[in-house]
């Protein structure tokens, strides 16, 4: 066994996208531009109808996937095909944008705590310009398993501890959990030894990493291995553990595409231009 460690630490930096919601953004800026294969990391929540009741009107995308995690709150989604879905507290949305597609996310209520995750992962060359499709993931779909006295882990894509999650046939092989420790737990969690992974802890005041200190706030960027020991101090913790194979391949982004060479943006931007998504 491998235990990975911490090497590299970053926080978020205050951002705002659409049409004015406020987040917070962690992979995407200056500190951590991406992490292979995993491009974008933003963390929204508030309880404050003015931060983000304005939504995501019509935007594009092209040449990698888009997956909402919501936690709390609940947002419309619809797009240019005539596909429809509502993202509600516990929900997953994983959006494959594939060769182009025009979508709107808007919330479907005016106060309250809405609050969440959307993470942008990259597609492979070969699947850039594939048909768009979504796979729209329900709360009760998520499986909960409790490998360790204090410990929940919702499994969203990936398998573990016995359980598969919902998600399936992305390349990038993903595993994405959420991990839930009560004051004191502790639990080892395994992840393919060669993929790229993160751990963000989102609740509570922190947790130990393979006996570092990892503070609430703060992605760690973790070392190769096979496993990632977790345990929490003398409060409840949650945690974001995701991890995904690296594409190890050229990128090319300019604002909602994400391609190879500069070409093929500047491909994408005319045929959004020219209603070809």
């Amino acid at each position: 066994m491998s235990t990975r460690t911490i090497v590299r630490r970053v926080r978020g930096l205050p951002a705002s996208d659409g049409a004015g919601v406020k987040l917070n953004r962690i992979i995407g800026q200056r500190a951590l531009e991406m992490l292979d294969p995993f491009l974008m990391l933003d963390e929204f929540g508030s309880d404050s109808a003015g931060d983000y009741i304005a939504g995501f009107p019509d935007h594009p995308h092209r040449g990698f996937e888009t997956v909402t995690y919501m936690l709390n709150g609940r947002m419309r989604h619809r797009d240019n095909a005539g596909n429809e879905g509502l993202l509600e507290s516990g929900s997953v949305q994983w959006m494959t944008a594939g060769r182009g597609i025009v979508h709107s996310e808007m919330p479907e209520q005016d106060h309250g705590l809405m609050r969440g995750f959307q993470l942008w992962v990259n597609l492979p060359a070969k699947d850039k310009m594939t048909t768009p499709r979504y796979q729209d993931i329900a709360p009760e779909r998520i499986p909960d398993v409790e490998p360790a006295a204090g410990v929940r882990v919702r499994v969203v894509a990936g398998e573990m501890f016995g359980v598969r999650g919902p998600i399936s046939g992305v390349a990038t092989e993903p595993v994405y959990l959420d991990i839930a420790l009560q004051a004191g737990a502790k639990v080892s969690t395994p992840l393919p030894e060669n993929h790229n992974a993160f751990a963000y802890v989102f609740e509570g005041e922190g947790v130990r990493l393979d006996d570092e200190q990892l503070a609430r706030g703060e992605l760690a960027v973790l070392s190769a291995g096979d496993s990632v020991k977790l345990a929490a101090n003398d409060k409840p913790a949650r945690v974001l553990v995701v991890a995904g194979k690296p594409l190890n391949e050229p990128v090319a982004k300019y604002g909602p595409f994400v391609m190879n060479t500069p070409e093929q943006i500047v491909q994408a931007i005319r045929d959004f231009q020219t209603g070809n998504f």
